[in-house]
């Protein structure tokens, strides 16, 4: 986070005006740090805007699969959903802070929190899970640091820069939530 400051966090719906901010961003922004995080062992490549647009506004899922993350009024990342499986109800989510002044200062973990009421609210599913590197330790400490518990780790399956990384996969059952939930109102 900015150093100084404590700015306001949510996280919302994203429109169509918000889709070009978020697109830009993701792919043209000075600020590209981001990229060494994201599973950087995928070399995701830019699409054009309006594909992008295309794989967002038609999405008629309830919650969207992507939400911005709002800090201090300004669109700055996102927070995602995807099925691994939807027959059998799993479901991964994640999230993305573009803008690296914003990263330790606890911005990540309560988009997260943020993320995983609306998640937990919305759609019947026993689990959450969230899928990082061990090579993202500042993904890792969110993820503990919002109750996810590491359910498993895949050896050396992630290869960055001549080295391996673990595959790290976290997990929230909904009763955890729900606990979680009742000991942050008492």
């Amino acid at each position: 986070m900015m150093k100084g400051k404590k700015e306001h966090v949510s996280i919302r719906p994203l429109d169509e005006t918000d889709l070009e901010v978020v697109w830009h961003l993701k792919f043209k922004a000075s600020d590209q740090s981001y990229r060494k995080w994201n599973a950087p062992y995928f070399h995701e490549h830019e699409i054009p805007l309006a594909a992008f647009k295309k794989r967002y506004v038609q999405d008629d899922a309830i919650p969207p699969k992507l939400y911005g993350i709002v800090i201090g009024g300004e669109l700055k990342g996102t927070v995602s959903y995807y099925w691994e499986n939807e027959r059998t109800r799993w479901l991964e989510c994640g999230i993305l802070i573009y803008d690296s002044r914003f990263w330790n200062g606890g911005v990540g973990t309560k988009a997260l929190n943020l993320w995983i009421n609306e998640l937990f609210s919305h759609i019947d599913i026993p689990r959450i899970g969230l899928t990082t590197w061990s090579g993202n330790e500042r993904m890792m400490r969110c993820a503990e640091k919002c109750g996810f518990t590491l359910e498993g780790r895949l050896r050396m399956v992630r290869y960055y820069q001549g080295e391996y990384y673990d595959s790290m996969r976290y997990g929230m059952l909904r009763e955890e939530w729900q606990s979680l939930l009742q000991h942050s109102t008492e």
